[in-house]
């Protein structure tokens, strides 16, 4: 008993500083994004500004309201940065981890150079990659290297677009979205024998896909369309954080695959796999673990990115705005504090989505064990 109020007394100070600095402040930004500060925006600066609740307003406005497009546009360009980010690091990391692996010698060479990336900052990357992208050298000129002419791609300038859908679609394509992914969890529970998790998914995703072909397709969040799509100014910001990223996701790969006992690829190449064979049947499923770490990881930096995007594009240009510039925008710029706690809650709500099943699942492998 003493022992369980010693332990009580020395953890107190951390729960309640943690309880105050971080969920008492998370209470108070849900509840200014519930409130109305005024149509001035010199009333929000006042040394106490008038608050009139009402509800989910902002959060309405965000996504349906006529002034707000450009918040809306920012979430289209977070969905595709995450993506293509996400899939760039991985992709890249096993490449380099793969290389490495193999190399005779020169390991610890190249592995401190393809880690070096992760030493800095996202504001010294940005910084160097916006040289990099300048429309008048850097990767423009790489060719003429090889006697072709420079190219003319204005990197962080483009206003083009590509993969664009309307806004209103948004509903269906993300209830289809998610289904598919309850389908998937559907069955890679299936196939660990959990039947009861197995069949929540399974019907958690036929509702879903109901609904989405049923109502989905025909609700409207504008009266009017609104089409946007991926923004090609952001490849550059992508190719600078997969830059920076694949260093990290290398090193892990690496570990998994020095983690794969001899024996079992000798077993496998013994009974006639070929080598793709060898990393489909065998080195990728044991690699699955590493890579879900990875996303989580990954997918947690895409969703608060912002010193990237803000030391290569600035702030004010839109085709590379993403959530977390429009919020500064918003309440630092425009002084309107509510709709920029509701972005706030937006996006810890997308990173409570990536990170609390991830924890959950790893809770529950603990307590198993």
């Amino acid at each position: 008993m003493r022992d369980r109020i010693l332990a009580f007394l020395v953890l107190l100070p951390s729960v309640l500083a943690v309880g105050v600095f971080v969920y008492g402040f998370i209470g108070q930004n849900l509840w200014v994004s519930l409130t109305d500060w005024g149509k001035d925006p010199a009333q929000a600066l006042a040394l106490r500004p008038e608050l009139r609740f009402v509800g989910l307003e902002n959060y309405r406005e965000l996504f349906t309201g006529f002034v707000d497009v450009r918040f809306r546009q920012s979430v289209v360009n977070l969905i595709f940065f995450t993506l293509f980010f996400m899939a760039g690091s991985l992709g890249l990391g096993l490449l380099l981890a793969l290389a490495v692996d193999k190399a005779p010698r020169g390991e610890g060479f190249f592995r401190t150079v393809f880690l070096f990336p992760m030493a800095l900052s996202f504001v010294v990357t940005g910084t160097i990659w916006r040289w990099l992208l300048q429309p008048q050298g850097g990767v423009n000129v790489l060719p003429t290297l090889f006697g072709l002419p420079p190219l003319s791609f204005p990197w962080l300038a483009t206003r083009e677009q590509v993969l664009v859908f309307d806004w209103n679609r948004l509903p269906f394509y993300t209830a289809f979205v998610v289904g598919l992914v309850l389908l998937y969890v559907a069955y890679a529970a299936y196939r660990e024998g959990e039947r009861r998790r197995a069949l929540w998914g399974l019907a958690s995703a036929g509702v879903l896909l109901l609904w989405a072909f049923a109502f989905g397709r025909g609700l409207k969040l504008l009266p009017y369309p609104e089409v946007h799509g991926f923004s090609l100014a952001l490849v550059g910001v992508i190719l600078a954080a997969v830059w920076q990223m694949s260093g990290y996701t290398m090193a892990l790969y690496l570990a998994g695959l020095r983690g794969i006992p001899v024996e079992v690829l000798e077993a496998a190449r013994v009974d006639g796999a070929s080598e793709w064979q060898l990393f489909r049947r065998v080195i990728f499923p044991m690699l699955a673990p590493i890579t879900l770490s990875a996303m989580i990881v990954l997918g947690h930096i895409a969703l608060k990115i912002f010193d990237l995007v803000f030391a290569m594009a600035g702030l004010d240009y839109a085709p590379t705005d993403v959530p977390a510039i429009y919020m500064y925008l918003l309440a630092f710029r425009g002084n309107q504090f509510a709709k920029g706690a509701a972005i706030g809650i937006l996006l810890l709500l997308l990173v409570a989505v990536v990170v609390v099943p991830y924890l959950a699942t790893q809770l529950r492998k603990e307590v198993r064990r």
